[in-house]
This record gives C-alpha cells, sequence and structure tokens, in this order.
C-alpha cells in the first residue's frame, strides 16, 4: 500500500508525494499555503485516480515522458516524475491508481 507523505518546502508551503510500496515517489503536489488545503489535495488524488481520463500523457521538450493528474475542475493535482520510457510513465499512472485509493497519510511537518 502506498503512503502520502506531507511536507513543508523551504518557502513555508505545504507540499505532499505519493510513494508506491518500494518508497518510490510517483506523484508530487504544488505547493499549499495551508495544511488543511494540502489534505485536501490528498483526498482529491483519492478521487481522481480512479478515472484514467484525468492523466494526462505527456512529452517533455527534453523528450521524456510524463504525467499530470487532473482534478474534475481541470486544475493539476499532482505530476510525475520524468520517465525514459512511455512505458515507464504508464507503469506510474498503473501505480498511482493501485496506490493512491487506500494510502495512508505521514504528516512530516511539524504540529
Amino acid at each position: 500500500m502506498g503512503k502520502f507523505v506531507i511536507s513543508t518546502r523551504k518557502n513555508g508551503e505545504f507540499q505532499f508525494n505519493l510513494k508506491a510500496d518500494n518508497g518510490q515517489v510517483i506523484l508530487s503536489s504544488e505547493g499549499y499555503t495551508t495544511k488543511s488545503a494540502c489534505m485536501n489535495g490528498v483526498e482529491s488524488v483519492r478521487k481522481n485516480s480512479a478515472d484514467e481520463k484525468r492523466f494526462d500523457k505527456l512529452t517533455a521538450a527534453n523528450g521524456k515522458f510524463y504525467f499530470n493528474l487532473k482534478a474534475t475542475n481541470g486544475q493539476i493535482i499532482g505530476s510525475s516524475q520524468m520517465y525514459e520510457a512511455e512505458s515507464g510513465r504508464d507503469n506510474g499512472i498503473d501505480s498511482v491508481q493501485r496506490n493512491a485509493p487506500d494510502a495512508t497519510v505521514s504528516d512530516e511537518t511539524a504540529a
């Protein structure tokens, strides 16, 4: 089972990373000004990851592959790492779909 890790950026914003069982980051969020907004982002990933149409499969200018997960309103709620091959990107999407719905949350921010 995967895990959402909540952390604080250097600029004070909150973010989450969805990690697979092996600890690899498979999805990273934008920065959020509040922890509650960040938690809403986690819930949005859980809800939207079940729908394959919410994933945009993209190619970067350097030829590497990545994906974005979008909410129903079209806003990007998470982005992947860069992959060397399309198959890696597609495996990353599969991993998000498998891990996100039941992932635990680990809050690494100061209380």
